[in-house]
This record gives C-alpha cells, structure tokens and sequence, in this order.
C-alpha cells in the first residue's frame, strides 16, 4: 500500500474502518460548503466507496490523512485526475476540528512533492472556488497562482472554479 509520512501526519488511501470520520466530514455543512456541498449519509457511504475505487482505477486519488498522536482519519488531501475532471489536481479538505493547525500545508506539500516526484506530473492545480478565501490563502502559501476558470465534470457542471497553478521548476525553486 502506498504510503506518506510527514513530521505530525501519515497520509494513505482512506479505508473502509475510516467511515465514521469521513461521514463526520462528507455530512459537515460547514467542511463542504466549497467542496460540492454537504451530503446525507448514504451519499457520503457512496463517496467513500468512490475514494477507495479510485486507488485502483488510477494511479493516484486523495490520501486519507492520518494524525500519528490520535492516529484519527482528519481528511482527504492528494493528487488526484478523475476522468473529466479539468487538471491534474492537488486538492484538500480537512474535518473542521482540524483547521488551522498548519496539517493541510504539511500534507498538500508532501502531496505536491510526490506528483512532481513519483508521478512525474509537470503541472500541480488546485481548483478552488471564489468565496473560499483560506483555501485561496493556502495555494498562496503553497506558491501556486491564480489563472483561468474552469467548470466542473457531470453533475459539478454548474460549479464554476478558479484554476491555482504552478509548474515543478517554480515547487523546487521556491520549496
């Protein structure tokens, strides 16, 4: 099983045993509200499904963020390009009991190195809607910029996003 670690986080395909926090998540208007909206209980079982499937239909999908103290499922942070989606993507969301802590910075750059490193990617985006300022301030803080705007795949089409972007040469010049 694919596996990264950081200094406070492991980060790994989310699991089966991990729904209770990722219900606790997908349910949580305030965590979804920039990320599709929340969802009731048996969507949310569906998306978690999806997470899983995806590990084994593509060569990456978003990790599920372990904390090493609590060794607690925080969130979903990774690379990710389902089919549709607009760009090669590093994208997060954490359970809102852990915003703030400085976890989505760790994990999304662990995240960013690995797409650049192990996937080989030329390009990381992060899609990222209008009205969501700290996401906004975290792919600052990442080094990645405004650009176009895109619309989301399938159901997502009326979702109109920013694309934040940065090349390798710009990660490693500025990591």
């Amino acid at each position: 099983m694919i596996q990264l670690e950081t200094q406070r986080l492991i980060l790994r395909p989310t699991q089966a045993d991990d729904w209770p926090h990722v219900r606790d998540f997908l349910t949580c208007e305030d965590t979804m509200r920039h990320l599709g909206g929340h969802q009731q209980e048996a969507d949310a079982w569906r998306t978690l499904a999806q997470w899983i499937g995806l590990w084994s239909l593509t060569q990456a999908a978003m990790f599920g963020v372990i904390e090493k103290e609590s060794g607690e499922w925080i969130g979903r942070i990774g690379p990710w390009h389902p089919l549709h989606w607009p760009t090669m993507e590093v994208g997060w969301g954490l359970r809102k009991a852990y915003w703030g802590q400085g976890y989505a910075f760790e994990a999304a750059s662990a995240c960013i190195d690995f797409a650049f490193d192990e996937l080989d990617w030329s390009e990381v985006t992060h899609l990222i809607e209008d009205a969501n300022t700290p996401s906004q301030t975290l792919a600052t803080r990442l080094g990645s910029r405004p650009s176009e705007y895109v619309h989301l795949p399938g159901s997502l089409s009326d979702v109109q996003v920013r694309v934040w972007r940065q090349n390798k040469a710009d990660w490693q010049a500025n990591r």
